[in-house]
């Protein structure tokens, strides 16, 4: 398939264009899988700046296999999935299990520590500096800064609130209600244990939680979250005062765990970039949404 491209547009947005029923996360892996050919050369930039002129072909997997992969596939760790990449940032995918950077035990597989070794093989100094955290058994997408000044930036964004933070999860049984906002407090120990207490607790910090029921049979339902703050275990504690606790976090009430893991999922993270302070928002697919119905099985 080839198209002519007639006006300046991103490439996402063209290909939402010609794939009017196709999913973004569909799109997305077309070009990962370097389906995607701009004037004949793959491009896997999901925010690639298309000019009038430029020729958009679309092949299939099998001739996308015998073309060279992309710089960034060459030199990427098989431990490190890159979501997007410049001067300033590092977006990657977390898996779940793995810690998001060390603990006093000084852990030595973080993804922190994965991102520290890929940025050091291209330059011996480099560095990659934390920005936020996700809980262990939490997948999804996280920014790390590749300088100080930018991780100052972003870490001002996620204190004042102005960073768009998805989740979904899988959660056990139906919500009575379709949606809804949880406002607790929350309290954390020396030990990490996280329970719900009244405002005037001391040390007791806000924790708000949007969420939204996106599809459900008899047994479990996938649920989209926004969170406002970044608590410790805060969805996990919003879910279970919902009574319907997230699929596999015996922790906090839930009987089943199929997939054996914690079914929540970081899907998509939005923030003005450091240095162009444009607003961007990257994205992943739901590693679980396609279980739904094996929740039954359970």
């Amino acid at each position: 398939m080839e198209f002519c491209v007639e006006e300046e547009c991103q490439l996402l947005t063209k290909l939402s264009m010609v794939f009017p029923d196709s999913t973004k996360s569909k799109l997305r892996k077309m070009l990962t899988e370097g389906r995607v050919l701009i004037d004949g050369k793959p491009v896997y930039k999901a925010k690639k700046l298309l000019v009038k002129g430029n020729i958009l072909t679309i092949i299939n997997r099998a001739d996308a296999k015998k073309l060279s992969p992309p710089p960034a596939h060459k030199k990427q760790l098989s431990k490190l999935k890159i979501v997007f990449e410049d001067e300033f940032i590092l977006v990657v995918h977390k898996p779940s299990g793995l810690l998001s950077v060390a603990t006093d035990k000084l852990e030595k597989d973080t993804l922190h520590s994965r991102c520290v070794d890929y940025l050091k093989r291209e330059k011996n100094h480099a560095w990659s500096y934390i920005v936020h955290r996700l809980d262990r058994e939490t997948s999804g997408i996280m920014v790390f800064a590749k300088d100080n000044n930018s991780k100052e930036i972003l870490q001002n964004q996620f204190a004042e609130r102005k960073v768009q933070r998805i989740y979904h999860a899988l959660v056990e049984g139906i919500p009575e209600d379709s949606e809804g906002t949880d406002i607790s407090w929350l309290v954390e120990d020396k030990h990490l244990h996280v329970k719900r207490v009244k405002k005037s607790f001391n040390g007791s910090k806000e924790a708000i939680t949007h969420w939204c029921v996106e599809d459900s049979d008899e047994f479990v339902s996938l649920v989209e979250i926004i969170i406002e703050t970044g608590r410790r275990h805060q969805i996990r504690m919003a879910m279970q005062a919902l009574g319907n606790p997230i699929v596999g976090d015996m922790a906090h009430g839930a009987t089943t765990n199929p997939l054996n893991r914690i079914c929540l999922h970081a899907t998509a993270l939005g923030f003005f970039h450091p240095t162009t302070n444009q607003f961007v928002l990257h994205e992943s697919i739901i590693p679980f949404a396609n279980r739904l119905e094996k929740g039954s099985e359970t």
